[in-house]
């Protein structure tokens, strides 16, 4: 009898723990699948869903509950207000973690300034009599800024239509993006002034005739290349020069401006120098012509009062070169051009 009892028990203890187990681990799935919030998320379209804001959204993962921040922005929700909408679609239940508010990040694609820049001198390089994209300078009727675009967006910036008026620098521009969605490509026209613009070298102060340029008279400007021509000092150049007028500063110096300096002048006391071979012979002598080195100019000798032409060589000095006379060739017995010399024979005396 009590063995018949003993039976009975332990097989109603079996069904019992039969019958618990599967609440158990229904309980244990059912604590994994509480929906919950996030703290912080991003989108990449223009809607926010309900599946972006709590994990475990199960059906209701796809209702639309929010519009998304703007392109490349961020704003935030207040988790009370979050609630109250998901409660309105019978998502109930959800652990909030204790959070105040939800941040929400919009993705996007953003081209600044001066990429695009750099895209529209691209375009423009060589067209026209332009340079080289580097050397372009470009105003936009309207400022293009930093354009954001959908993170779908993803292709380069491929020109569909380029058009320029070297007479009026005028460009329109319009480039094309292509988007990963499948969607219509996104389409940028941009229109304004493209000049070409060169290294200058440009005048700090204003400057009289006949100044020598120091190095800190120059500074380098980029300026349109056709208010220079193809003219345009280089600054390097300059330092050392003498200008032809006065100049103004600001001004772009061009090679006509300027001209090596004088070291001789009309009047002045000078020295002349006579070179020649195994001769070196200084004398005083007075221009009476004014010249940079190199240039020749005629200096009257003091001593003979002769006019004498020479190379100014350095301030104050002018070097005559005189050349050394070549002494005649011997004649040679074996040039055929030579005088013929007709030998005799001599008798000899009669003793």
């Amino acid at each position: 009898m009590m063995s018949m009892i003993a039976r009975s028990l332990l097989i109603a203890a079996a069904l019992l723990a039969l019958t618990v187990a599967p609440s158990a681990a229904q309980g244990r799935s059912e604590t994994i699948a509480v929906p919950t919030l996030r703290a912080s998320i991003t989108v990449a379209d223009d809607i926010v869903r309900v599946g972006d804001l709590i994990d475990n959204a199960g059906s209701a993962g796809s209702i639309a509950i929010y519009r998304a921040p703007d392109l490349g922005t961020t704003g935030t929700l207040p988790v009370a207000q979050v609630l109250n909408v998901l409660r309105s679609h019978q998502v109930i239940g959800v652990d909030t973690r204790e959070l105040k508010e939800i941040t929400v990040t919009r993705l996007a694609r953003t081209i600044d300034n001066k990429e695009i820049e750099q895209q529209v001198a691209r375009v423009l390089e060589g067209r026209h009599g332009l340079g080289r994209a580097g050397n372009i300078a470009l105003t936009f009727d309207r400022d293009p800024g930093d354009i954001r675009l959908e993170a779908t967006n993803t292709g380069a910036m491929q020109p569909i239509g380029v058009r320029y008026d070297a007479r009026s620098t005028r460009f329109d521009v319009t480039f094309e993006i292509s988007n990963d969605a499948g969607t219509a490509p996104y389409k940028l026209r941009l229109t304004g002034t493209a000049i070409e613009t060169i290294d200058a070298a440009v005048l700090v102060r204003n400057v009289e005739r006949g100044e020598l340029l120091k190095a800190s008279d120059v500074l380098i400007e980029r300026r349109p290349k056709a208010e220079i021509g193809n003219d345009a000092a280089v600054r390097d150049s300059t330092i050392g020069m003498q200008v032809r007028r006065q100049l103004r500063a600001g001004q772009a110096l061009r090679v006509a401006d300027l001209v090596k300096p004088d070291l001789v002048t009309r009047d002045q006391n000078v020295t002349l120098i006579y070179r020649t071979s195994g001769l070196y012979l200084t004398i005083r002598g007075k221009a009476i012509d004014g010249g940079a080195e190199g240039d020749v100019v005629n200096v009257m000798n003091l001593q003979s009062k002769r006019a004498v032409s020479g190379v100014v060589t350095g301030r104050g000095e002018v070097s005559i070169s005189v050349a050394t006379p070549r002494a005649a060739p011997a004649a040679d017995a074996t040039d055929p051009n030579s005088a013929s010399v007709k030998l005799s024979s001599v008798a000899p005396n009669a003793e």
